[in-house]
């Protein structure tokens, strides 16, 4: 990885998952019961139990992806990874899978009864979950450091995102917020502003017949739009543009990496997620020096993921 650096990996991977060690405790919970007693910090326990810095399948899906790519890119391996998760406990804070969303164990069923990787996704409009966007940051970085900073207008880029999407979220809605995902992160690497790479995204759909119809689907997944809703507009279920959206809500208002995290797994829900989404964003824009310490230092597995960062940078 020649154009990438190891710290702006580390701040992605490691800011994804204090992310989703924020929101672990507090997922499904009513966002006015958070407002009542908010998360300002790691919390221990809550909603399923886990001791503070605890992470969950968002990170340990992320991670498997991670060091797959560090062999370059193949699906099947990428599979062969998150059925080991799913089955061993394999890339989990403590060994033990506590969270898994349906749409991904269907995907995995089908990939442990031999059905091709690429033909385990979900198809549906209703398999539009957020399982394959909260995932997708690490195809950010590999595609930054294998096609360089204009990735977003490559559309061999955009086959590779859609196709590791496309392994538990096969809907061209799902594979289009990790693209628009992607390019926002590729953005941040660049040291630019999400907006341009929002556009840039939005640009290469409208090319692409089978896509375009779906574009209206995202118009509120911009960047001036955006800055300008309420709390009260923004959903942070699991659906997968409503995480989209309110992970990149959090980091427009932001004004460093402790104010956005604290605003994404306040919003309840699907905390973690929007947590761990907002997260690694959060981490490329403010850096690794902009994650608070005393996060980091409860961090389950801290030593494991920097380990696989550097392997990943070392390819």
């Amino acid at each position: 990885m020649k154009q990438i650096s190891l710290d702006m990996v580390r701040a992605a991977m490691l800011g994804l998952a204090v992310g989703d060690a924020l929101g672990v405790p507090v997922e499904f919970m009513d966002r006015e019961a958070l407002y009542q007693d908010p998360v300002t910090g790691m919390r221990a326990f809550g909603t399923h139990g886990q001791r503070a810095g605890t992470w969950s399948d968002d990170t340990s899906m992320a991670l498997c992806l991670l060091e797959s790519l560090t062999g370059g890119v193949d699906y099947t391996d990428m599979m062969r990874r998150f059925l080991r998760w799913a089955e061993e406990g394999y890339m989990t804070a403590h060994g033990e899978v506590f969270d898994m969303g349906i749409a991904t164990r269907q995907a995995l069923v089908r990939f442990a009864q031999e059905t091709p990787a690429l033909q385990c996704g979900g198809r549906g409009i209703y398999d539009n979950g957020n399982g394959s966007l909260m995932r997708i940051l690490p195809v950010a970085l590999y595609l930054h450091g294998v096609f360089g900073p204009d990735f977003p207008r490559c559309p061999e880029a955009y086959d590779l995102i859609h196709r590791a999407s496309a392994l538990t979220h096969a809907h061209p809605i799902s594979c289009m917020a990790c693209g628009l995902c992607c390019a926002a992160a590729n953005a941040l690497l660049c040291g630019g502003e999400v907006g341009k790479g929002l556009e840039m995204a939005k640009a290469f759909y409208r090319t692409v017949p089978e896509l375009s119809p779906h574009l209206n689907t995202f118009a509120r997944v911009d960047a001036a739009l955006l800055r300008g809703l309420s709390p009260q507009e923004i959903c942070s279920s699991g659906y997968v543009v409503h995480t989209l959206e309110a992970a990149l809500w959090c980091l427009l208002r932001a004004g460093d990496f402790r104010a956005c995290l604290l605003e994404a797994v306040n919003l309840g829900e699907d905390a973690d997620t929007v947590g761990a989404v907002a997260g690694g964003l959060a981490g490329l824009r403010w850096g690794l020096a902009g994650i608070p310490e005393e996060w980091l230092a409860v961090l389950a597995g801290r030593e494991e993921i920097e380990a696989l960062c550097g392997a990943f940078v070392n390819l």
